[in-house]
């Protein structure tokens, strides 16, 4: 059951990240609430940029390939 959640490691991390960077976009205040969403949207970019261009997260998407068909094909009809 647990090899199925891989995929929660990364969304944990990401959901911790985004938490910190809301938290410093909060702390920087204004009292436009539009201009406070920029402000997190810009600290946000800095940040997260910055940890890519660092290599500190991978953002590595990889396609499953298709499943393979293990059926056997029908039989072929019978000549007349």
């Amino acid at each position: 059951m647990l090899d199925n959640l891989g995929w929660l490691q990364p969304v944990l991390i990401a959901a911790a990240v985004v938490f910190v960077l809301d938290l410093i976009g909060n702390m920087i205040s204004f009292s436009n609430r539009i201009v406070n969403a920029l402000t997190t949207a810009l600290v946000f970019a800095v940040i997260f940029g910055s940890l890519i261009h660092f290599k500190l997260v991978q953002l590595d998407v990889t396609q499953l390939p298709a499943p393979v068909d293990t059926t056997a094909p029908a039989p072929a009809p019978a000549a007349p």
